[in-house]
């Protein structure tokens, strides 16, 4: 065992070195829930029926939880698609179609690879290209028993087969997962759920030492080759919590990555999530709030932070809350009695400190959930309820405020931070979000208060990318030296930047060093690619576009740019080829038309131009170029 540990501490990294943990070294691997069973086969039965265990996993019938019997197909009003769930064989499909009259006039199928969702609240469905995992447009929530677009799709902003799956959604609704590098969305490893390394930490280490023979009596010592969150400070218990149990606006700190954090680390040194806040709006919480909520209840507060409630209240007995004290992770919420949770409450408050009317208590079985963690709607999950977990006297709804103001946006997970984290949040914020035009103004405030001038370079520019202030953008540029394996995102800011204002060569070398950094992103790709066909370098343009649809056949936009490219280069019949797989991905993609319009035209075929030139006007009836050519080729001589 001590050479073993030798081991692991001389190939640790910094933030390992410090801890207790063996598991918390970066040589230590996951070895998967598998391989836990062995030795814990009662916990492991039990676990796998958890909405943890139900995570995640590969499409089949029993893993769904969705009705699939004369289902209505679910209709898009803005884009006017309808979709349907359907089963060929043992392999589930989406299928996306268009109606004119009652004759299909268009449609596209795709195969659901994985189910992510428990199925207590939703199934939403992934596909997988290549490797290349994308969300689905249509989810089932469960509570209701019905089909609808999944969250984030409705309201016109339906993305449709485009929604990539990156590694921080993908780590959070699974067991940790592996990303090709270079690549945002490319999964080298998915596992089948949410397993026993996420809350105890990577498992190698342990499984060897058991198999050595090395067991150590818990109920005396800690078992310092796993982590036992029971072992653990309050802080750190919630930590391993809210890594998933707390969705928001997430900014790693530097150097680090979202599969860096461990169970028993400072969640805080790895990154760092923010929230908004809105006066008027205390009652409203997200989906994935629950580390959240929970701490902002004054129990929470009085137990873990000696507040005066705990000090002077003679109803109240301090005791440690944390998740765990309501919660067994390794038992499902469906099969947990609510005694289970009163009793919770009953170890701080005595039974008869509740003044409701006992006609009010035996119309809820006394049971203190319903009253002080009411379910209601989550602002960010259509046709869902949950429990708020912020535990509260009940306030009557019209007592509430009314107005709703945005009030800043702050940390959850760490009280002090510093100006750099304060400033990437308000950023992300507002571009990832889609938050208030105010946070820009915020940011700006913090830029300029960032002490490590380099690092201020760079958060200026994404700053004045935002802004899309180009000129200032390429002056803080010029103030940096981009370094080797820095930030690919800066790189593609700065070729954007460049490219805006016409400079081609510098927007060149800005995307090449994304793409250097990043390899397999195809946005990097694509844009680079379109680049080349701007500076009128056909034969690199289709180098790029050929590597990026070798590794994602499914993009139509990049499809339609190599289309261009090719009638460019005289390949008038690849060139057709490539608009109509742009087509068939998408009907609605007016360049796809123009383009199609534009090649029959060259080979003299008026009649069909006619049809592309109509069908790009039917998308957008204000294009008075295109109005006038569909008038001069339709008017009679």
């Amino acid at each position: 065992m001590i050479a073993f540990f030798n081991f692991f501490c001389n190939n640790a990294t910094d933030s390992a070195e410090t801890s207790p943990y063996l598991n918390h070294h970066d040589s230590v691997q996951y070895v998967g829930k598998e391989s836990c069973r062995a030795c814990h086969q009662s916990i492991y039965e039990s676990f796998i029926e958890t909405g943890m265990g139900q995570s995640f996993g590969r499409a089949s019938k029993s893993r769904s939880s969705a009705n699939f019997h004369q289902v209505k197909p679910i209709y898009d009003t803005t884009l006017n698609f309808y979709y349907l769930p359907k089963w060929i064989g043992d392999s589930m499909y989406v299928l996306e179609y268009r109606l004119q009259g009652k004759d299909t006039v268009y449609q596209r199928l795709e195969r659901v690879d994985y189910i992510i969702g428990s199925g207590q609240h939703t199934n939403s469905h992934l596909t997988s290209t290549n490797g290349f995992i994308y969300q689905l447009p249509l989810t089932w929530y469960a509570q209701q028993k019905r089909w609808d677009l999944p969250p984030g799709f409705e309201n016109g902003r339906n993305v449709r087969f485009s929604r990539a799956i990156e590694f921080e959604c993908m780590s959070c609704h699974n067991a940790m997962p592996e990303i090709a590098p270079g690549s945002a969305n490319k999964f080298t490893k998915i596992p089948d759920g949410i397993d026993c390394e996420r809350c105890h930490g990577p498992g190698e280490v342990h499984v060897w030492d058991k198999l050595q023979g090395n067991i150590i009596d818990t109920s005396k010592f800690i078992d310092y080759t796993i982590v036992n969150p029971r072992k653990l400070p309050w802080e750190r218990q919630i930590d391993i919590c809210q890594r998933c149990h707390l969705q928001g606006n997430a900014v790693l700190q530097p150097g680090k990555s979202f599969a860096d954090f461990k169970p028993g680390m400072d969640l805080g040194k790895v990154l760092q999530v923010y929230m908004p806040k809105y006066k008027g709006a205390e009652d409203e919480f997200i989906m994935a709030s629950h580390a959240q909520r929970l701490q902002q209840s004054a129990c929470f507060i009085g137990s873990n932070k000696e507040t005066k409630m705990a000090k002077q209240d003679a109803n109240f007995n301090t005791l440690q809350l944390t998740c765990i004290t309501c919660h067994n992770p390794h038992v499902s919420v469906k099969v947990t009695g609510k005694e289970t949770f009163n009793n919770a409450c009953i170890k701080c408050h005595t039974e008869n400190i509740c003044t409701e009317e006992k006609s009010v208590r035996m119309a809820q079985m006394d049971n203190c959930v319903t009253c002080h963690m009411p379910q209601s709607g989550s602002v960010d999950i259509p046709h869902v309820t949950v429990h708020d977990h912020k535990i509260k006297i009940p306030v009557k709804k019209e007592e509430l405020k009314k107005i709703k103001e945005f009030a800043g946006i702050y940390c959850v997970n760490v009280a002090q931070t510093n100006e750099l984290s304060k400033a990437k949040a308000s950023l992300n914020y507002f571009e990832k979000f889609e938050g208030e035009a105010s946070i820009l103004d915020t940011a700006q405030t913090w830029i300029q208060s960032i002490s490590d001038l380099n690092e201020q370079a760079y958060v200026k520019i994404h700053f004045y990318y935002l802004k899309g202030n180009w000129s200032a953008l390429i002056s803080a540029a010029k103030t940096i030296q981009i370094e080797k394996e820095k930030d690919a995102w800066t790189c593609y800011r700065i070729g954007q930047a460049y490219q805006n204002i016409g400079k081609l060569a510098e927007a060149e070398q800005g995307f090449k060093q994304a793409l250097n950094l990043a390899n397999e992103n195809l946005n990097f790709m694509n844009k680079l690619a379109a680049l080349y066909v701007q500076q009128g370098k056909f034969n690199e343009a289709k180098v790029n576009f050929e590597k990026s649809l070798s590794l994602q056949a499914k993009q139509s936009e990049a499809w339609v740019n190599y289309g261009f490219c090719l009638a460019n280069l005289n390949e008038i019949d690849l060139a057709f080829s490539a608009y109509q797989k742009a087509l068939q991905l998408d009907p609605d993609l007016q360049q796809a038309w123009l383009n199609m319009a534009s090649l029959y035209l060259l080979k003299g075929n008026q009649k069909e131009a006619v049809v592309s030139l109509k069908k790009v006007l039917q998308l957008n009836p204000n294009q008075l170029e295109v109005k006038a050519l569909l008038n001069q080729l339709t008017t009679k001589k």
